[in-house]
């Protein structure tokens, strides 16, 4: 039966799974006597002439076409089911199922590690054939999520994100999908599209706590993106030991009008080091005129061992009678979108106490 309904423009079409004409029942005492391989093959013979007979309907053609690619698949001949349906599918461009002819090919290209072809066939369905909803499931959302496993291309993937979101957001995280089209962004050096899709993960209500594959500092990144492209990031320096130097000097001083300066003005952050980044309030308007009263401030001559190329940390102590020990930490600016600030550095938070 075929279904007329309209989804995003798109026919879809409902596949009815039939149950399969008596001719195609195998007597039972013969099928006791044969290897159930030679059984499917003998199948495979009377359905292809069965397929033959050109008074079938559009319902019972489904049904033969569709049982023998499950034969084929049984049988394990994945290159007889692929030179099957595409020719199928070649030979009766109006069939309404070829969509779901050309998943099957596609799929059997997957399964033998064939993805590139694999590729080809599920992005040839979106482009050329109209949706099919199969059990239930749309081909087309299908084909998005293979393609999206499969593609290395981030100027498609951008195109399949974008798809996902627009055409099926009640059937993904439209959260981590945000995200994942931030990334891509990014690596097609599209600064500005990416800090919009960024702010879209951030404006979503399970930003901070969803989980995502492969990114485990999703929220933590975005956050430092999007609040640093609205800052005037005049607290910025040059390199780490152009920010190690002047805080040591403020800290000699007792200057602390120069900390209080040096301290990135947005997504600054004062945590215990049990403490995530992102359960911390923001530190950004805490002064450090009360913590230098008084107090007798000392820094170690050398960052800390925990330092690498892209974080360092600098000991401190002598802040408060509760919790002497302070660990600066300063970070590499990640802002490719402006050339002159990327690879700076920031004074970015404290970690207090003794590291664990």
């Amino acid at each position: 039966m075929v279904n007329s309904n309209t989804m995003h423009k798109t026919k879809f079409f409902s596949l009815v799974f039939v149950a399969v004409i008596p001719f195609f029942l195998t007597d039972c005492k013969t099928s006791s006597k044969k290897d159930s391989k030679q059984i499917l093959i003998e199948d495979q013979e009377k359905l292809a002439n069965l397929l033959q007979n050109e008074t079938l309907d559009q319902t019972q053609r489904y049904s033969i076409v569709n049982k023998i690619a499950l034969n084929y698949m049984l049988l394990e001949k994945n290159q007889d089911l692929i030179l099957f349906l595409t020719s199928w599918v070649e030979d009766h461009p109006d069939d309404i199922y070829n969509a779901y002819w050309l998943g099957l090919t596609a799929e059997a290209y997957r399964k033998t590690g064939a993805e590139p072809i694999a590729e080809y066939y599920y992005d040839r369905i979106l482009r050329n054939y109209p949706d099919l909803s199969v059990k239930g499931k749309s081909i087309h959302f299908e084909c998005l999520q293979q393609l999206i496993r499969i593609s290395k291309n981030s100027k498609v993937r951008i195109k399949y994100f974008t798809d996902l979101l627009n055409r099926f957001p009640a059937n993904v995280s439209i959260t981590e999908l945000y995200l994942r089209l931030a990334l891509e962004y990014e690596k097609e050096n599209e600064w500005d599209e990416a800090l919009k899709a960024y702010t879209m993960f951030l404006a979503q209500p399970d930003s901070s706590t969803i989980q995502i594959s492969g990114e485990p500092n999703a929220f933590k990144k975005a956050r430092q993106i999007v609040g640093f492209s609205k800052s005037d990031k005049d607290w910025t320096f040059e390199s780490l030991s152009a920010l190690e130097n002047a805080i040591k000097k403020a800290i000699r001083n007792y200057d602390w009008r120069a900390l209080d300066r040096y301290k990135a003005k947005v997504n600054f952050f004062s945590i215990s080091w049990k403490q995530d980044e992102i359960d911390s309030d923001q530190a950004e308007e805490f002064s450090l005129k009360s913590y230098m009263r008084g107090n007798k401030v000392r820094y170690n001559a050398e960052l800390d061992e925990l330092s690498n190329a892209n974080e360092a940390y600098l000991r401190t102590w002598g802040w408060s009678q509760y919790v002497s020990t302070w660990y600066l930490y300063f970070r590499k600016v990640n802002y490719p979108r402006d050339p002159e600030i990327n690879g700076n550095w920031e004074w970015a938070g404290i970690y207090l106490g003794e590291k664990l």
